[in-house]
């Protein structure tokens, strides 16, 4: 009988299933791996965990943040540092910004414990699919921490120790902080760390004014900051941009008509037409590496590091309105003038334009060569003719000029019958310029300029312009140009005059003379009036109001040279630089437009000399105050510099200068009788000058060439520089209310409707100098009065024109640096023939001929003043 039991048996009497004992077999020997794998899991945590980096760094975030600059009223104007970085707050950065980011880069940020294991699985399908590396699976956490402690080289163990740190990022912070972290940290291109420094260097604005296209394009950089920023390669940069603005679309950040609206919108870019030039709202390029240069004598390295922030003086207002002022008075002057030829000459192959990388290549190798200079860019005629002149920008941006008032300016160029360096034909390199809605070309200028502005009451500096394009050169004119000033020096000649008895009533004769070499002791002398137009007399109000050279000799012969020179340095004018000779009634001497600004700032406060000061305050990254300004004060009984009569009689007189004399232009402009000021033209126009000044501001602008020559026979201190100065003034008023006049100061008489000093009282005070003989010369030598009994009348000078020497007060740094309990100056180092750092060549007076004033006279010196050079600071 069979066995049920045995029917079921497998060949060799064995039951069961064959393959069972293999998968407990298996089971075991993955369960022995997994716990070997744990085992070796446990073990390398236990040894890499304690060895991750503590997160101080990033609990207690302190990058390497650069110097900055800004204005009075907080614009920055500077930046200084290898690392260009801003750091914000997470409620600082706009929600739009970090909605482009994390579209960009993480969109499940959020939700995600470090890494975004949905992510690196779509990443990996992606690549496989594709055959490439074309997606990463890298989150925010991750790349703040490579940022952060990792270098970026690709190993396992690298990626071993990033997912560690990833894991005890996300333990120890919250989400917004990391987020906050990255978006302080990252590197977005050309030196920009943090999207804030980005904005900046990118749009030439703070990150609270990115607009959704501008988000999204700063967001697509961090992928490839080389290869993705707009400056670097824009096309790139658009596509990337494209791509972010459809994520923020597709996970809600944008609508669709928002959507539509950015990609409309057109982009600005820094360094390109209409965009700002260095990433700054405000053109502060002079104070700025001026205030640099003084932390640096202070901190050194730390200066580009440590996170200083320094607060100048200066009105973001009126530096824009000095720099547009100062640009447009020499572009103006440099449209009137011969235009002398193109830039240089390119070959152009023939039909180049019709291939647009091929025509880029050519222009890259221009703008190297002759780089855009703000509004004047840099193009290359592809056709001329004295009708229409065809010139490319890019191979994209192709420009006709054809506007004949634009075409006017260069027509003797367009001649076909025109020099070879003078005439622009095809492949001729020229600056073209928006003039209104018409371009027109134009080269770029020779002439050069300084403006500075400052409070009379305290000497801070509300504006200062150096040159006109400072990234051609850091020279900065303002503080290191010694130039003749002309006629802007007289009111201080007869401020002194005041102080010696004579009074605006005084009547002057106007009469030429001449003075043989042997009465000079050096050479003969015929000072000249404009024109050779002269006058019996004059009254001292007069002979300034129409800045009579006549007039301005006989008053410093009367009072001495040698007493004008000391007096002047009640100004804080180098009296090292003012021969005392008769020739510094014309202004033969040297001074900066700083030194000059000072001094009128003299007539406006009442008579206190203050000292010019460009730096308010300098706080540390935490905004604890290192540095104060402690500037003196007008009214401070320490700072009078002369008597407050003299300065009230001086300022009435300044203030009909600019209603009936030779700068009634002032008041026919700007409409107001609280403005005092000075024009000033030195020989051949070498030099033009304006010092003008109200209660509030006092200015002074200067224009030249770096090299002296003549600025044309048409131009004057009056034309030029008053325009300049107005053109300023203007916008800088604008709202400001008159000022009242000062009160009259005790002992100060009136007789007849003129002012006299108590102690000089009419019938006492100097009537007159030179009363009329018949015989010029004989005037001059024989007929001055004095009020002290001295012989002033004219003798030969020593050789060489030099004067006895006599003592003078001493002199305060020109600009000191505000330090409490030190005192540390920006004083001036021995002349240079060359200014430091490069720049532009060293400002020289001619030695051969003292200055003239059209505003005044043409004159020739007496002796030469020497040459005087440029001191950099």
């Amino acid at each position: 009988m069979s066995n049920p039991q045995q029917s079921s048996a497998t060949p060799g009497g064995k039951s069961g299933l064959p393959w069972k004992p293999l998968l407990v077999k298996a089971g075991i020997a993955a369960a022995g791996a997994a716990l070997c794998g744990a085992v070796l899991l446990g073990l390398a945590l236990a040894l890499a965990w304690p060895s991750l980096p503590d997160l101080h760094a990033m609990t207690d975030y302190r990058p390497r943040v650069p110097l900055r600059v800004y204005t009075a009223d907080k614009v920055l104007i500077g930046e200084y540092g290898e690392e260009h970085r801003n750091v914000l707050r997470f409620d600082e950065i706009p929600p739009v910004m970090r909605q482009a980011v994390l579209a960009a880069e993480d969109d499940r940020f959020y939700s995600h414990g470090g890494v975004d294991w949905m992510g690196v699985a779509r990443a990996v399908l992606t690549n496989i699919v594709k055959g490439s590396k074309s997606q990463g699976g890298s989150t925010i956490t991750m790349q703040v921490a490579r940022n952060f402690y990792l270098s970026s080289e690709k190993t396992y163990s690298r990626k071993f120790y990033e997912l560690l740190l990833t894991f005890k990022i996300e333990s120890e912070l919250t989400k917004d902080q990391i987020l906050e972290l990255y978006m302080n940290q990252i590197y977005l291109g050309h030196r920009a760390y943090g999207f804030a420094a980005a904005s900046r260097t990118y749009f030439g604005k703070p990150l609270s004014e990115v607009t959704p296209a501008e988000a999204a394009m700063l967001a697509g950089i961090p992928k490839a900051p080389s290869r993705f920023n707009p400056i670097t390669n824009f096309p790139r940069a658009e596509i990337r941009q494209h791509y972010v603005l459809g994520r923020m679309k597709t996970l809600g950040y944008l609508t669709p008509e928002q959507t539509d609206e950015a990609l409309k919108q057109r982009l600005t870019i820094r360094g390109t037409e209409g965009g700002s030039a260095r990433g700054f709202a405000v053109h502060g390029d002079y104070p700025a590496e001026l205030a640099r240069q003084l932390m640096y004598g202070i901190f050194q390295e730390d200066t580009y590091s440590k996170g200083i922030d320094v607060y100048t003086t200066i009105d973001s207002k009126a530096q824009e309105a000095a720099y547009r002022a100062v640009r447009d008075g020499i572009i103006d002057y440099t449209r009137r003038a011969v235009y002398p030829g193109p830039e240089e000459q390119v070959d152009l192959p023939d039909g180049v334009e019709k291939d647009a990388q091929a025509l880029d290549e050519i222009l890259d190798g221009v703008q190297e060569k002759s780089p855009d200079s703000e509004d004047l860019l840099s193009a290359v005629v592809l056709a001329a003719s004295p009708t229409e002149v065809t010139v490319a920008r890019s191979g994209r941006d192709i420009i006709t000029i054809s506007d004949k008032k634009a075409l006017a300016v260069v027509a003797r160029a367009l001649n076909p019958k025109a020099s070879d360096s003078q005439r622009i034909r095809r492949g001729s390199v020229v600056y073209i310029h928006k003039n209104g809605d018409n371009w027109e070309i134009i080269n770029m200028p020779a002439l050069q300029a300084a403006l500075v502005s400052m409070v009379p009451q305290d000497g801070a500096i509300r504006a200062m312009i150096g040159g006109f394009d400072f990234n051609r050169g850091h020279f900065n004119r303002v503080t290191q140009a010694w130039r003749q000033p002309g006629s802007n020096i007289k009111p201080f000649v007869y401020a002194a005059a005041l102080e010696r008895g004579l009074t605006p009533a005084t009547q002057i004769s106007d009469q030429p003379f001449m003075l043989t070499a042997e009465q000079t002791g050096s050479k003969a002398w015929q000072p000249k009036n404009d024109g050779n137009k002269y006058e019996p007399m004059l009254t001292l109000r007069q002979g300034l109001m129409r800045s009579k050279n006549m007039v301005s000799i006989r008053i410093l012969q009367a009072i001495s040279p040698q007493y004008a020179q000391d007096y002047l340095t009640r100004f804080g004018f180098d009296k090292s630089r003012w021969p005392a000779v008769l020739p510094l009634a014309l202004g033969a001497g040297g001074a900066t437009p700083l030194q000059v600004a000072n001094g009128y700032s003299v007539f406006a406060n009442g008579g206190y000399r203050v000292t010019p000061y460009l730096i308010d305050h300098v706080t540390d990254r935490s905004g604890n105050v290192l540095m104060q300004a402690q500037p003196v004060v007008a009214g401070d009984a320490q700072a009078r510099a002369i008597d407050p009569r003299t300065a009230w009689v001086m300022d009435d007189i300044l203030r009909d200068v600019t209603v009936n004399g030779t700068a009634a232009r002032a008041h026919q402009v700007l409409k107001r009788n609280d403005i005092g000021g000075k024009t000033g033209t030195t020989n051949d126009a070498v030099d033009v000058w304006f010092s003008g000044f109200t209660p509030t501001l006092a200015t002074t602008v200067w224009m030249g060439f770096d090299q002296p020559k003549s600025l044309g026979t048409n131009e004057f201190g009056s034309g030029l520089a008053l325009s300049t100065w107005l053109d300023y003034m203007q916008p800088v008023l604008k709202g400001v209310p008159e000022a009242k006049p000062a009160p009259r100061p005790d002992g100060l008489l009136v007789d007849n409707g003129e002012y006299y000093f108590s102690e000089f009282p009419p019938g006492q005070a100097v009537a007159s100098l030179d009363l009329s003989s018949g015989d010029a010369l004989t005037d001059f030598l024989n007929n001055n009065r004095s009020t002290d009994g001295v012989d002033t009348s004219v003798k030969p000078l020593p050789p060489g024109g030099a004067a006895a020497p006599q003592d003078s007060p001493i002199q305060p740094p020109l600009m000191p640096i505000p330090v409490p309990r030190a005192d540390n100056a920006l004083a001036a180092p021995p002349a240079q023939a060359i200014p430091a750092g490069g720049g532009a060549p060293a400002q020289a007076i001619p030695a051969a001929g003292a200055p003239a004033d059209p505003d005044g006279a043409r004159a020739s010196a007496v002796t030469s003043p020497g040459t005087v050079t440029a001191r950099p600071l």
